[in-house]
């Protein structure tokens, strides 16, 4: 088992640069499958979700080669069979392959997702827009089954403004007959970024960003050149962990307009901030005051962010409450900030947090972003070593963690017990 060491108390100084987007790489590789020509992705995290995809585009029979960040994808050799078992239950984001598998093969296979467990996030709306294209879909055995004849382009509405939703139907409509209107979309960068890549790929969407996209169906979609959007919710991670640790730290390759909503709140508490075209410097200071937060979808306040928040909000003056009106359960890393001293209590959708001095212990990452708050919880512990494990959860979302912070000179690495 791998864990975590961290000897807090020193402020993060320097500049760290961030990788390409996990929720946009999660999404673009599958999409690679509706094309009949090689697809080359740049800027890819270097994550553990992503070393699944590639592993789950081989057994189809793809052909997947690495340069550094950069991957090729081959999928002109690639074949519809079912995967209602191995790699692809290993992630939750699997379930891009089933507008993806759809699109192109007008069938697929599919188990259902695994991934961060913090609360069930139900595919009912993927379900009712792959219906409405003229898919036929069941549950067997814990394994999706989607079969159609032919996919036709529909109107649809999205019942829930989600994000997996809009992409997989953007996905299969990608490649149906006719025009597919989808109406309360989702509005994040990722949603833009993957249409971007399908357009490249001779696809023909407009209203990505918006609440409505419009998706013109062709018959074959070609390779293209693609490289990756900045990750918003790693950049958005090192600001929170520069500002815990009252440190003076450049982000380097970030896009500031999507920071906003983070980059407001940190203001409101009296962190500096300096925005660059592709770059925030952000300047710690002795004290915070206490603010409310409020995770929404975009371009509200990020729910990824709202666990590294949480740990940020301890440093302040007085009482915040932070609210998820997002996932209801993603509070799983609050029993281990109180292990931590920490002053949290949970009601409903919201966490009362009081300012106060956190204190070394050994912890546990529930998840993805437990994880992180864990480790930005670490960094501002004075004495002691703060030990989190769980490390598995952490290297899904952030390459080159434990090197970027020893860059910025935080005292931390990783040991196997």
């Amino acid at each position: 088992m791998e864990k975590l060491m961290i000897t807090g108390g020193r402020p993060l100084q320097g500049t760290v640069s961030i990788s390409g987007a996990k929720n946009s790489a999660i999404a673009l590789i599958p999409a690679a499958i509706l094309a009949e020509s090689e697809v080359i992705l740049d800027n890819l995290p270097l994550l553990s979700d992503v070393a699944v995809y590639s592993e789950i585009l081989e057994e189809l029979g793809a052909t997947v080669t690495w340069e550094g960040s950069q991957m090729k994808i081959d999928p002109s050799s690639i074949k519809s069979i079912p995967m209602p078992n191995g790699p692809v239950k290993k992630l939750r984001a699997s379930y891009y392959m089933m507008g993806a598998m759809l699109g192109r093969f007008k069938e697929a296979i599919i188990g259902l997702p695994g991934g961060c467990n913090f609360e069930p996030r139900p595919i009912d709306q993927h379900i009712k827009g792959f219906e409405a294209l003229g898919a036929t879909v069941t549950n067997e055995h814990g394994a999706i089954h989607l079969h159609a004849k032919e996919l036709h382009g529909t109107k649809i509405y999205l019942d829930v403004s989600s994000v997996g939703a809009t992409i997989n139907i953007m996905l299969a409509a990608a490649r149906a007959k006719g025009a597919t209107i989808i109406e309360n979309a989702a509005k994040e960068p990722e949603i833009i970024d993957v249409a971007t890549l399908l357009n490249s790929m001779g696809a023909i969407i407009k209203g990505a960003g918006t609440e409505t996209i419009r998706i013109e169906g062709v018959s074959e979609l070609h390779g293209c050149r693609h490289s990756i959007i900045p990750d918003r919710i790693q950049a958005g991670t090192y600001m929170i962990a520069a500002a815990a640790t009252r440190g003076n730290v450049l982000i380097d390759n970030v896009i500031p307009k999507h920071m906003e909503a983070l980059t407001a709140k940190m203001q409101e508490m009296g962190i500096g901030i300096e925005e660059y075209d592709e770059s925030i410097r952000v300047l710690g200071a002795p004290s915070y005051e206490h603010v409310d937060v409020k995770a929404l979808i975009y371009p509200g306040f990020a729910t990824d962010l709202q666990s590294p928040m949480t740990s940020l909000l301890t440093q302040a003056q007085g009482v915040s409450v932070l609210s998820d009106f997002v996932y209801s359960n993603r509070f799983k890393h609050v029993p281990e900030l109180v292990r931590m001293g920490a002053k949290i209590r949970v009601e409903g959708r919201s966490a009362i947090i009081e300012g106060g001095r956190l204190n070394a212990a050994k912890v546990k990452a529930a998840d993805l972003r437990a994880g992180a708050a864990l480790v930005i919880a670490g960094l501002t512990v004075s004495e002691g070593v703060t030990e989190v494990t769980g490390v598995e959860y952490i290297d899904r979302g952030y390459d080159h963690l434990v090197s970027n912070l020893r860059l910025l000179g935080a005292d931390v690495w990783r040991q196997t017990e």
